[in-house]
């Protein structure tokens, strides 16, 4: 694939999240399956990924320590060529009425040239539980 198949209004949301670790809730097309969350830089992701490791083995936090120094060139990083986009609190749609995986604080990063169409806003699970219950305790009162 070419340069020209990235979207230029996303690439430009990433180099502002990259630039001013500015942070936007958004959800993408990817294959046929939707991946929404919150836009993030680059080193923010690598900071996230690297704490994961932190509280491990030696190898561990080897590799934590060279995520930490990932991000922080990401973050040093002026290039105008941008490749990945990255989200916290991701979920990934495939089909289904639920995220997989449905649980936990997810990171992600994709390959920007990948993702064919998007939409501002990040999809949330429904609480049919919480929603449920408060109907019945309209009907009680």
């Amino acid at each position: 694939m070419s340069e020209e198949t990235k979207d230029n209004i996303l690439e430009s949301f990433v180099r502002a999240a990259n630039k001013y670790d500015f942070e936007l809730d958004i959800s993408l097309l990817v294959n046929g399956a939707i991946v929404t969350g919150t836009l993030i830089s680059a080193s923010n992701y690598f900071e996230a990924l690297s704490e994961s490791f932190k509280d491990g083995s030696d190898v561990a936090q080897q590799l934590g320590d060279m995520l930490t120094e990932s991000g922080e060139a990401a973050g040093s990083d002026n290039s105008s060529e941008v490749h990945y986009i990255h989200l916290k609190d991701t979920g990934i749609y495939c089909g289904d009425n639920k995220p997989t995986p449905s649980k936990g604080k997810i990171i992600w990063r994709g390959k920007l040239q990948e993702v064919d169409s998007f939409f501002l806003g990040k999809i949330s699970e429904t609480k049919s539980k919480s929603s449920s219950s408060a109907s019945s305790n309209s009907k009680n009162s």
